[in-house]
């Protein structure tokens, strides 16, 4: 079957905001576990879905994963700049890893740059131990941005968002 990426509807933000919340914490990106005051953040699709894009990948009846397109700075946008869009909470369930849904939901989220007025550049952070992550985020032309990496959460010295960039 074909992975069909499409805009996120509300009978799925519960499922998705499970995805993102389990994938965060199989992955070790959350310290305090299922009791880390992000936890509920991640869960929140439908907050994400009110003021930016929300796509998924679904295989036939399958949620896969999903995606937060953001198409500028605004109250869902972390480091988004005037003329550029944002990816946010890109997450994939366990057992549909590796199959491509990351990739393509991240494709999706550049189709959408592109076709979105006064864009130049896609924009996104990420944790350090997100090495899966990363290398879709290299392979389709993203470059690391030290010079935007940020913390936050200023009072955990260790979780410094490391931040890439794809110039359109």
């Amino acid at each position: 079957m074909d992975i069909l990426i499409r805009r996120a509807v509300p009978t799925e933000y519960e499922d998705l905001g499970n995805i993102t919340a389990q994938a965060y914490l199989q992955d070790g990106l959350l310290d305090y576990g299922d009791d880390d005051p992000y936890l509920p953040v991640l869960k929140d699709v439908a907050s994400r879905a009110a003021a930016a894009e929300v796509l998924v990948a679904v295989e036939g009846d399958h949620l896969l994963g999903g995606v937060t397109f953001v198409p500028g700075p605004g109250p869902v946008a972390d480091i988004a700049r005037p003329g550029e869009t944002e990816i946010r909470a890109l997450a994939i369930a366990g057992v549909a890893r590796g199959r491509g849904a990351g990739d393509a939901l991240v494709r999706a989220c550049i189709d959408r740059a592109r076709a979105t007025e006064g864009c130049t550049a896609v924009v996104l952070s990420t944790q350090s131990s997100m090495h899966a992550a990363h290398r879709i985020y290299e392979r389709l032309g993203f470059v690391r941005t030290p010079d935007r990496d940020w913390n936050p959460v200023p009072h955990l010295d260790d979780l410094t968002l490391l931040t890439y960039k794809l110039t359109l």
